[in-house]
C-alpha cells in the first residue's frame, strides 16, 4: 500500500527541473521532497507527497480535510 501526504509547499530550491527542491510543511513538521513531477509548483501551493517525491498538486480545502482526517485517525488509533 502507498501513502502520499498532503503539505505545503514554503520554499524552493534550484532551478534544474530534475533536481528542484521544496521545504514542504507537514502539520508542523518541515521535510524536503523533490519537485520534478509537479515543475509548475510555486511556495503556497499544496502537494502530496510519496517516498520524497511531490506527485501532485492539490487545493488547499483537500490538503487541510486530508490532514483532519489523517489526525482523527491517529488520535483513534492511540485509544
Amino acid at each position: 500500500m502507498c501513502l502520499a501526504v498532503p503539505g505545503k509547499i514554503l520554499s524552493i530550491e534550484g532551478d534544474d527541473p530534475l533536481l528542484r527542491q521544496g521545504r514542504i510543511e507537514f502539520a508542523g513538521i518541515v521535510k524536503q521532497a523533490n519537485l520534478a513531477y509537479v515543475p509548475e509548483a510555486r511556495p503556497g501551493d499544496f502537494v502530496l507527497v510519496h517516498a520524497g517525491f511531490a506527485i501532485a498538486l492539490i487545493d488547499e480545502a483537500q490538503a487541510l480535510a486530508t490532514l483532519a482526517w489523517l489526525a482523527e485517525a491517529l488520535r483513534e488509533d492511540a485509544r
